[in-house]
C-alpha cells in the first residue's frame, strides 16, 4: 500500500481511465509520483462518499481554481510592478 491506497484501487482507476500509468516492459504498471497523488486525493473524496465520477471532478475543479488563483496573483505582481511610480 502507498500514500494509503491499495494496488487494487489503482488498478481500478487505470481501468476507470482515471490514472493511465506506464508500463514496464513486463507490463508492471508504474505510477508516478503525481498520479500517486492524485490516487490519495480521489481516495479521499470517495473516503468522503462522493461518487468516482464526481471525485474525479471535484479534482479537475479544483486544480482549475488553484490554476486561476496563481494567474491571479500572477497578473497582480505585473500590475503592482506597471503602475508603480
Amino acid at each position: 500500500m502507498m500514500l494509503g491506497v491499495q494496488q487494487a484501487f489503482l488498478r481500478s482507476l487505470d481501468t476507470a481511465g482515471l490514472v493511465r500509468p506506464q508500463r514496464s516492459g513486463g507490463g508492471h504498471r508504474r505510477y508516478s509520483r503525481r498520479q500517486l497523488h492524485l490516487a490519495a486525493r480521489i481516495r479521499g473524496l470517495l473516503d468522503d462518499g462522493h461518487g468516482i465520477v464526481a471525485s474525479a471532478r471535484i479534482i479537475a475543479l479544483e486544480d482549475e481554481l488553484a490554476a486561476a488563483h496563481a494567474q491571479i496573483a500572477e497578473l497582480r505582481s505585473r500590475l503592482d510592478t506597471a503602475t508603480q511610480p
